[in-house]
């Protein structure tokens, strides 16, 4: 199994993203097949499962709590906080005092006395990223957490956080249809010896075939905002997504198999955690974590989907005054 370094440890370079078992996407399973999921997934060999304390307002946290904490030893665990949400109020909150009031809430919902890595879940400016990363220096020491990490910063931010003290991970957006980390955090990360997570390596469901007819989606699923889902794009793009699932039945595997594989080729520090509800899918999705396709197919999926051929931004307007990562100029 493809194995990479993630917060002081090897695990295989497919991890879980756990947050649409409880929120964001689709109708949530029952509470047992969600139990059974994340046990079946430890049986597969994912050792990495990652949550948020914002994921179903803490709910996700106490499931994989409740499910799984007595196998404890068998993943690396990783959450995050600084995203505030307090009804129709949204906002970043990484003061120190905030981080660690969170982090003993997180380890009460996840039954553990540790979290393996720890991420600030988007770029705080109001706080000194000193501060910020004192926060998270000081419960390394105390031993609730093993390291810490970034979600969706610039690549200066990171070089600033981790002058103050090494950080072990960076989770940002990264699929073929969502490129901003190639303008700096991608090669920063690189340089500087720190694991890059892509997060919705799968373009949030569409480049795994999972996603067609928008009017079954749920009124709350969140893609229902985003641009790319919107009328006047989404024809575009799911022409796109139909030609990328036809270079697959060419190599003769999973659209999503193929996804995963053109986001781990990208480097070898490079780790993804595409999510699912359906077990099958969680099979397939690591099923093919060795695998690594031909330079000419992923020079073709390459210049099939990119920055340039996707229609519409990956947020809305009002989403991406939260994101610090580099964004394409136009």
């Amino acid at each position: 199994m493809n194995r990479r370094p993630l917060a002081g440890t090897s695990v295989c370079a497919v991890g879980l993203g756990c947050m649409n078992l409880n929120w964001a996407y689709g109708v949530p399973p029952p509470h047992e097949d969600k139990a059974r999921l994340l046990n079946e997934a430890l049986d597969l060999g994912y050792g990495h499962l990652d949550t948020a304390n914002i994921y179903g307002m803490g709910a996700n946290e106490e499931l994989i709590g409740e499910a799984i904490s007595h196998r404890r030893a068998e993943f690396l665990l990783a959450s995050k906080t600084g995203i505030v949400v307090d009804g129709a109020r949204r906002g970043i909150d990484c003061h120190p005092d905030s981080i660690a009031r969170s982090l003993d809430e997180s380890l009460r919902r996840l039954r553990t006395d540790r979290i393996d890595l720890f991420y600030m879940h988007r770029f705080d400016p109001k706080v000194p990223i000193a501060d910020s990363v004192g926060a998270m220096a000081r419960a390394i020491e105390a031993g609730k957490i093993g390291a810490y990490g970034v979600s969706e910063w610039s690549a200066a931010h990171i070089r600033e956080a981790h002058a103050v003290h090494p950080m072990a991970a960076v989770q940002t957006e990264y699929s073929l249809w969502t490129r901003n980390v190639e303008l700096a955090v991608l090669e920063t990360t690189r340089a500087l010896g720190i694991a890059f997570v892509a997060f919705s390596p799968l373009a949030r469901g569409v480049l795994a075939g999972a996603v067609r007819d928008l009017s079954v989606l749920p009124d709350n699923d969140l893609r229902r905002a985003h641009p790319r889902f919107l009328a006047e794009n989404w024809s575009s793009n799911l022409r796109l997504a139909d030609a990328f699932a036809e270079i697959a039945r060419d190599q003769n595997v999973a659209p999503a198999q193929l996804a995963l594989a053109w986001v781990l080729s990208r480097g070898e520090h490079v780790h993804v955690i595409p999510g699912t509800v359906n077990p099958v899918h969680a099979a397939e999705n690591i099923a093919r974590a060795d695998w690594r396709p031909d330079d000419s197919v992923l020079d073709r999926v390459d210049a099939l989907i990119n920055h340039r051929t996707v229609s519409g931004p990956r947020y809305p307007e009002w989403m991406m005054h939260t994101i610090d990562t580099e964004e394409f100029a136009g």
